[in-house]
């Protein structure tokens, strides 16, 4: 089990080129692990099980920035979109239907993404358990900001003052995962500019309202402060060490 995590930050990145590029890590690592899983077969085959020859599987974490863009999961309601193509092209932002989980959301300036693509055989087979680890890592970093981020039920993602009619979203995940490979992730508001959510319902729940850490707290805050929040929790919550790739 290899526990050792590949970091990029990308900076700001099409989102397309960054969808691409997660692809390719992706099927990278889904060809290992076919790799092993002939080579294997094969030494069975030839009763020479204590020749295994299986090569590690690569994990990779992405940070992004993207420029203003709206994405829709494989289950999401195009209705939820407000705006129609020639506004979209007014705002300066895109669009794309993708292949993760979850409804709508925005992507834009001041918001910290970032794609886990790993291979969860190197970690534990459990997509609930990956899913609410990762929303820890937000709730954790947050908390380091005197933020009190929580869960609200049925709803994935970060939010604040849950149960009350105050909630509001902070955090966004959607998720892909195939063969225990990892994609798509989390996107938490830092400095975001919250009017490009207007033009959405956003992950498809009405009535709600989505804030910034930068609102919250009535001041400017430094994302590579927040980011290396980010990548010390990762690594106590997922038991793994992170290997900064420039």
């Amino acid at each position: 089990m290899n526990k050792k995590i590949q970091l990029q930050d990308l900076g700001n990145k099409d989102y397309k080129d960054t969808w691409d590029y997660q692809e390719e890590l992706f099927k990278a690592i889904v060809a290992v692990k076919v790799q092993n899983r002939n080579t294997n077969a094969q030494n069975v085959t030839l009763s020479t099980p204590e020749v295994s020859g299986e090569v590690p599987t690569p994990n990779f974490f992405l940070f992004v920035t993207h420029p203003h863009v709206y994405t829709l999961g494989k289950s999401g309601d195009i209705s939820n979109l407000l705006l129609s193509e020639k506004q979209l092209e007014a705002k300066g932002a895109t669009f794309y239907k993708i292949n993760r989980g979850g409804d709508i959301t925005y992507h834009g300036p001041g918001q910290i993404v970032g794609y886990p693509i790993l291979d969860l055989e190197n970690f534990f087979t459990d997509i609930h358990k990956y899913l609410r680890l990762l929303e820890e890592v937000i709730i954790l970093t947050l908390a380091e900001y005197n933020i009190i981020g929580a869960r609200s039920k049925g709803e994935t993602g970060v939010w604040l003052d849950v149960g009350t009619p105050f909630a509001r979203k902070i955090c966004a995940f959607g998720v892909r995962a195939s063969r225990w490979v990892t994609m798509h992730g989390f996107a938490l508001n830092v400095n975001a500019n919250l009017g490009y959510f207007d033009n959405i319902i956003p992950c498809g729940i009405k009535g709600k309202a989505v804030t910034s850490m930068h609102v919250e707290l009535g001041r400017a805050i430094d994302e590579n402060e927040v980011k290396e929040k980010i990548v010390k929790h990762f690594q106590i919550l997922f038991e793994s060490e992170f290997i900064i790739q420039q």
